[in-house]
């Protein structure tokens, strides 16, 4: 827009005229100003390849400007980036000390960004590199790490071999997916290290080498890693032990923890009765101390094998009241529709009220029920046979003291009551609430009432996954190529450090 201007301020610009352009900046000048302190620019530069023929602005300038549409636009797709750069190159310009043209941020260059991000010689850099640069410069803690995965659907084509792969999935398990693993910063939650896999593979063999490369970046011993119950993997916990670095995971209910745990929670029932379990405390909203959690602690050695080496783990046996209540109320919830569902496989009669008459049925139909609700054993089920006799004349016609009569019963089961064992549901109740956790770490490093505590903040990570999928809007992903959906992947992380 062109403004005539008075002659007093004519004299004083030298100009009859003053030309007015108006864009729309929104955050974009606050998340620039960010990122380059971060050494976006010159982290980027440092390890992506640059032909001689590429234009003069530089990769790391190049993403940068990307990553600060997405987190403003919340839209990854190249297509938009050349209006969006046509419409605030007045803007970027001076804060970015250059003449930033829309061929700078074109379908092809952005392309070839993402794909230069994907080796993971590239990738590993930039992560030691930024991660290093942000520890040093900010001074922030590093000696507890959070490592957990999360799944990205999309609309991908299934091939042997590809990223997008159908896999166990909390979102949709039909779709194909990738599999995004990543490791962070506690208490900050910034992305150390982060991979992008095929959508079908387990998690419990991606922890490892994530958890290496983060202590190479780190060049330091005495990690405490923390994860999740697929990182309790014993391969895993024996790597970490090996590297000379600490862990943290609950402990399943399967295997030979199952057999171990009963035996657990007996010694844990004797010592609450007792009065012998450490209790932890913590103060809620309204300032008064409730208690969070109480357990003991077992030691035990462990090795990976036969004639390997072996360490000492500790085994932290945690019950935490609130669990326990909701897992008691869970309890009276399935026996109470155990016993409405048991009750209905014998409606009394009437038109359209099926009834079991085979007795081996009816038991088969009896054990779905206690299974499904998981209540074997604390509902006794007892029924009964009833006959009804008929005799009715045979053939057609009135009936007379010289017609033959036949007898036809009909059989039905009955369950009469749905009684309770006491003794047997106060057991139950009494082993709600209890968990195990697994540490290598010592009492002095990491005390029970630490260990609880710091198993709590898990919710932390779940921040990146949540910043990931909603701010940056990773899902879904417009790109169809593997090297572009992890290339995307890569830089999309990089905007949830912002």
């Amino acid at each position: 827009m062109r403004v005539q201007l008075a002659q007093q301020v004519q004299a004083i610009l030298g100009q009859s005229d003053l030309v007015i352009i108006t864009e729309r900046v929104d955050d974009v000048a606050l998340l620039i100003g960010h990122m380059v302190p971060m050494g976006f620019v010159e982290v980027l530069d440092r390890p992506l390849p640059r032909p001689w023929q590429q234009r003069r602005r530089s990769w790391g300038w190049t993403a940068v400007i990307w990553l600060a549409s997405i987190l403003t636009e919340g839209d990854h797709r190249k297509v938009a980036m050349a209006a969006y750069i046509k419409g605030m190159q007045t803007t970027l310009s001076p804060l970015s000390a250059q003449v930033i043209a829309p061929l700078d941020c074109s379908d092809d260059r952005l392309g070839h960004l993402r794909q230069y991000l994907r080796p993971p010689q590239s990738w590993h850099r930039i992560e030691e590199d930024l991660h290093a640069h942000s520890i040093a410069v900010y001074a922030f803690p590093h000696d507890v790490i959070r490592c957990d995965a999360t799944t990205v659907a999309g609309d991908h084509d299934v091939r042997a071999g590809g990223l997008g792969q159908c896999g166990h999935s909390k979102d949709d398990p039909s779709r194909p997916q990738i599999k995004v693993m990543t490791g962070a910063l506690d208490p900050l939650g910034m992305p150390l290290a982060t991979d992008g896999l095929s959508g079908a593979r387990a998690d419990d063999g991606l922890y490892i080498p994530l958890i290496e490369r983060i202590a190479s970046g780190l060049n330091t011993t005495g990690l405490l890693v923390v994860g999740d119950g697929k990182m309790r993997a014993l391969a895993t916990r024996a790597s970490v032990a090996k590297c000379q670095h600490l862990s943290l995971s609950p402990l399943p209910f399967t295997g030979t923890t199952a057999e171990a745990m009963a035996d657990w929670l007996s010694e844990g029932i004797e010592q609450a009765r007792a009065g012998k379990l450490e209790r932890i405390l913590r103060a809620n909203a309204h300032g008064d101390e409730v208690l969070l959690a109480e357990g003991y602690e077992v030691e035990r050695p462990w090795c990976l094998e036969a004639g390997a080496a072996a360490w000492r783990e500790r085994v932290l046996v945690i019950r935490s009241p609130v669990q326990a209540a909701q897992q008691a109320a869970g309890l009276e919830t399935r026996l109470a529709h155990a016993a409405t569902k048991l009750v209905a496989l014998t409606p009394a009669r009437g038109r359209g009220k099926r009834q079991i008459t085979d007795e081996a049925t009816l038991r088969e139909a009896i054990d779905h029920v206690l299974k499904k609700q998981r209540v074997e054993g604390v509902l006794p089920v007892a029924w009964e046979r009833q006959v009804a006799r008929h005799t009715p004349y045979v053939g057609r016609g009135r009936g007379s003291a010289k017609r033959a009569q036949r007898v036809t019963e009909k059989i039905r089961s009955h369950i009469p009551h749905i009684a309770r064992r006491a003794g047997p549901i106060a057991d139950l109740i009494q082993r709600c609430g209890w968990k195990a956790f697994v540490t290598n770490a010592t009492q002095e490093r990491l005390s029970l009432a630490e260990a609880v505590l710091c198993y709590r903040n898990e919710y932390r990570i779940e921040r990146i996954f949540n910043r990931l999928k909603s701010r940056v809007s990773i899902a879904p992903l417009f790109v169809k190529r593997d090297d572009q959906i992890q290339g995307l992947t890569y830089l999309l992380t990089l905007g949830v450090r912002v």
